[in-house]
């Protein structure tokens, strides 16, 4: 950390010291710069609220050089907001944890530079639509675990030699990038404007599915639990899962179109279904 940020970290923090021994008191608290004058500033208008109900709420917050979304809700708990809810980790893009809708889009407010976004322009952050809401920017993501444990775990054909080529490794290895931010879940028009959560999986799990489908040693067969538990008939390929991915997965192309036709070959294609007739294969 360089002299001139820390003094800046500890301007900030002197600051709001500073308004709580005067809110104490019952005096009138020093505003609330932190920050250089004549320093660029971004208007972030954040979701604040509860499932009976919230409003977005106005924020200036100073920009440094690099900042992005994650950093500016982080300023605005240390000096405006402590109470503001949000679920982070790393701040790495890694952990999947600060997933939000910046501006309409679903994206990881770490990954979201403020200098990316048109000066002058007030930033909209929102919690994710899909899943239910906490409190302000935090939601329940706990369906998705509940989808995983019902997913046939990986099981080898019997007999199977414990060695692959490299291609094999390749094909798989894009899905095990895959950080669990369920970005992919909040844009899907299936589980966001149908809300069928019943009756479909939706693409992060089709991603996991993939992964193991096309294992070279993998013998269990999921085209059962595609077709009639994960709901892989009601995707549309409209791409939108693969647009919003943070790991650059190329879910509908590589995994559920696969996925698809496995699921038309073993129950839809009359040819298909005369060679397993003939010859007792899958």
């Amino acid at each position: 950390m360089t002299a001139g940020a820390g003094a800046a970290i500890g301007a900030v923090v002197a600051g709001a010291a500073a308004r709580e021994r005067a809110r104490a008191r019952g005096a009138a608290a020093p505003p609330d710069h932190g920050h250089a004058s004549g320093a660029r500033e971004v208007t972030l208008r954040v979701f604040r609220g509860d499932p009976s109900g919230g409003k977005e709420v106005e924020y200036r917050v100073p920009v440094e050089t690099g900042m992005v979304v994650l950093d500016a809700i982080h300023r605005i708990q240390a000096t405006q907001a402590p109470d503001l809810a949000v679920r982070w980790n790393c701040k790495a893009a890694k952990c999947g944890s600060c997933s939000a809708e910046v501006n309409g889009r679903p994206a990881l407010m770490c990954k979201s530079r403020l200098d990316h976004f048109p000066a002058g322009e007030s930033i909209s952050v929102r919690p994710m639509k899909t899943f239910p809401l906490i409190k302000d920017l935090v939601t329940d993501v706990s369906w998705n675990y509940a989808v995983n444990r019902r997913i046939p775990p990986f099981k080898p054909r019997p007999g199977a030699e414990w060695k692959w080529k490299q291609s094999d490794i390749d094909r798989v290895q894009e899905f095990r990038k895959c950080i669990e931010c369920f970005l992919c879940q909040d844009v899907c028009h299936v589980l966001r404007a149908h809300e069928l959560k019943s009756e479909f999986a939706g693409p992060r799990f089709f991603v996991r599915i993939a992964g193991l489908e096309m294992h070279p040693i993998d013998g269990e067969d999921r085209t059962g639990f595609l077709k009639d538990h994960g709901g892989i008939g009601l995707c549309n390929i409209t791409k939108c899962c693969t647009e919003v991915c943070p790991e650059s997965i190329t879910i509908t192309d590589n995994a559920i179109i696969p996925l698809k036709e496995r699921v038309v070959d073993r129950f839809y294609d009359p040819v298909m279904g005369l060679f397993r007739k003939l010859f007792g294969k899958r």
